[in-house]
């Protein structure tokens, strides 16, 4: 093995430092020690010199160690998480590195995160007797989850149809064609997306979790008339049935649109998620909302929700999945009710410090009725195409940078809902 070379301070040589020459066989020892007799700094300063070692192998082991000991000494499980990351970026086959890594998450109330780890790890091949057993345990131990947390989303969001509209000078309807204002045609613009939310979970006697969450977005822009912020808040227990988890949760959503208010909803979900074999999971939703629209009292009504989908691990840098979804929309004028049936195809790919998703979409929108002032009762044909790469190599903290770009094009019977729209983000989100 190669010779390292690190600096030992002692209390009795204050004034002198002494180089020694240890091989990384003696530095692995000498770390452990420190470890050992709760010297955390000197313990995570020579796994950190062990892990600049050109042996991909004896970095690994430095990074797994020093990982490890942040998440159950130290008590820093996001950098512990950031440094098994490292590991698999460069080894994405590391079965046990991704057991801990879900142990991780799942600590912190990741539990998605959690699952995608575990199901990569079955996907990257035959595992070995111990590596499965603790794949097993840690399936089902999921729900001992965080119980306080958060996240924080921020971007740059260019965009060149901020307000969705048409970019046609003029709209028919049954009594002419009108000439729209330049605020009511499409708008770009270079705003700021804020996405957040944070949650606590505390136990019941019963065995189960309530769980709470606060969740709000914004779209910022220079002209305050197109921002669009919402802020929700979610109670209701969580039950954890043999490996199936079921959520129950209901509050209130509210809406700004040009920093006046849009809309109230009040209502509830209900989320079931089981797993299908060792690398794939099914989760079905159900919603129901009553909304108050502030703007228009013709659009006040129900929105009832049901999606299905399914996630899959095909290797543990590969997996897809798709999502089927239903919503049934009641308004107190049936041209502002419909149904909404779609669909969705995603995949994500490991390219070695980045990690690419790729999303495609289409949904189809048909009213109940034709709204008095246009010709046509509405149907809209919408298609989406969403990528995004996040570069864990330019990671600052527990972040990583982000680019993602979306397309959209909705084909409408009606002119005002007709619209293109191409836009991006570029911010920082969580780096794992």
């Amino acid at each position: 093995m190669g010779m390292l070379a690190v600096m030992a301070w002692t209390p009795a040589r204050a004034q002198e430092d002494t180089q020694l020459e240890l091989s990384a066989a003696d530095l692995f020892a000498f770390a452990a020690a420190a470890e050992d007799r709760s010297d955390y700094v000197t313990a995570e300063a020579s796994y950190r010199a062990l892990a600049q070692n050109p042996d991909i192998a004896l970095r690994s082991e430095a990074r797994f160690r020093l990982a490890l000991m942040l998440a159950d000494r130290v008590g820093k499980p996001r950098e512990a998480a950031v440094e098994l990351r490292r590991i698999l970026d460069e080894q994405p086959n590391a079965a046990p590195v991704r057991v801990q890594l879900a142990r991780i998450n799942a600590r912190l109330g990741n539990i998605g995160a959690a699952e995608r780890e575990l199901r990569a790890a079955e996907a990257g091949g035959d595992l070995p007797p111990e590596v499965a057993q603790a794949v097993r345990f840690y399936a089902n131990a999921l729900s001992a989850s965080k119980p306080l947390g958060g996240s924080l989303e921020i971007a740059l969001a260019p965009d060149n149809n901020v307000n969705r509209a048409t970019r046609s000078d003029t709209l028919g309807t049954v009594i002419g064609d009108f000439t729209l204002s330049d605020d009511a045609r499409a708008q770009s613009g270079l705003g700021l997306a804020l996405r957040g939310q944070t949650y606590f979970r505390v136990p019941l006697e019963s065995g189960a979790r309530l769980l709470a969450r606060a969740s709000t977005s914004a779209d910022v822009y220079r002209k305050s008339a197109f921002d669009d912020i919402a802020l929700g808040l979610q109670v209701g227990p969580e039950f954890q049935v043999g490996a199936d988890r079921i959520t129950l949760s209901a509050g209130p959503v509210w809406r700004w649109y040009g920093l006046s208010p849009y809309s109230l909803s009040l209502g509830g979900s209900a989320a079931w998620q089981h797993p299908m074999g060792r690398r794939g999971s099914f989760r079905l939703d159900l919603g129901a909302l009553h909304i108050d629209n502030r703007r228009n009292d013709l659009q006040d009504g129900e929105v009832y929700t049901l999606a299905a989908s399914v996630d899959r691990a095909f290797s543990a840098r590969f997996g897809v999945g798709g999502q089927a979804n239903v919503a049934r929309t009641t308004a107190v004028d049936s041209g502002y009710a419909d149904v909404t049936v779609g669909g969705t195809l995603y995949g994500f790919r490991e390219l070695g410090r980045s990690t690419a998703v790729l999303s495609l979409g289409y949904s189809r929108l048909e009213a109940d009725g034709r709204l008095f002032l246009y010709p046509h009762r509405r149907t809209d044909d919408r298609f989406t195409a969403i990528g995004s790469l996040t570069l864990r190599r330019f990671r600052i903290g527990t972040f990583a940078p982000y680019v993602r770009v979306r397309l959209e094009r909705n084909a409408s019977t009606i002119g005002i809902y007709d619209f293109t729209r191409v836009a991006g983000e570029t911010g920082l989100t969580a780096a794992f």
